[in-house]
């Protein structure tokens, strides 16, 4: 399993991958975020499912990327993946399904193009089709989504800033490591500010943020204390007191 997290917030956007590639009983540890950038071209690119259609999926689309000119908007690049998404489903679909696999390549493209007013982020599904990530659901997570999307849900908005959403998405993401055994450090992170043209990306490993989970932990534990008694105090006061039974001699 995989967790892949894009945000977009006003200033920016923020995306966080981890590195668990499971295939049967072997796991090993691979990138699946990679960067697009030269000039006025930001983007970066994050995939769950089979690694071999990610892998040549990535493949095909750069060598479309070689052979025309510089992509100006943002979703002409999304386009061109999900044509090639589209080319290797088309090529190795009936194959997997034969070996009883699926054909499960999910994609978050996100970045600003020359003649793009403002940032993007874009999800692709396995049949080529996309939906733009907007204000009012600023993310979006392929793979495990489960465990992280409740935090992200109350606590991201499209007002907070990088450093909030950045807190927010570890948040999300370490709910996962929590209850999902398929996803694992280390974890990849990028970031772009918007109208910059430029994407950083930094690898962090579990040591580095063992700190944040047990803080995180400290507050959940100590936030459950100052919660209001008086609905439970409804029923629990009704109980009768315990008391050791005396076995006779």
């Amino acid at each position: 399993m995989t967790f892949c997290l894009g945000m977009k917030v006003q200033d920016g956007l923020i995306g966080i991958a981890d590195t668990r590639i499971t295939s049967g009983a072997e796991r090993i540890t691979a990138k699946k975020v990679s960067l697009h950038q030269h000039g006025k071209h930001s983007m970066f690119l994050m995939t769950s499912g089979l690694r071999s259609a990610r892998d040549k999926a990535l493949t095909y689309f750069e060598e479309i990327r070689e052979q025309t000119e510089v992509f100006t908007h943002l979703y002409k690049a999304v386009n061109a993946f999900a044509m090639q998404v589209r080319r290797v489903s088309s090529e190795d679909k009936d194959a997997l399904a034969a070996a009883g696999l699926n054909f499960n390549l999910h994609a978050l493209v996100g970045g600003q193009l020359e003649q793009d007013k403002e940032h993007k982020l874009y999800m692709i599904y396995p049949e080529g089709n996309w939906v733009e990530v907007g204000q009012n659901t600023p993310f979006y997570i392929i793979g495990e989504s489960g465990y992280g999307k409740p935090i992200l849900e109350r606590l991201l908005d499209y007002e907070s800033d990088m450093k909030s959403a950045m807190q927010t998405g570890f948040l999300a993401f370490n709910a996962t490591i929590t209850c999902a055994v398929d996803v694992d450090y280390p974890i990849d992170v990028v970031a772009y500010r918007r109208d910059t043209f430029e994407i950083v990306e930094t690898r962090y490993n579990k040591d580095e943020l063992l700190h944040l989970s047990k803080k995180w932990q400290d507050l959940l534990r100590r936030s459950v204390g100052e919660l209001p008694t008086d609905w439970s105090s409804k029923i629990l006061d009704k109980l009768p007191e315990s008391g050791r039974m005396t076995v006779p001699s």
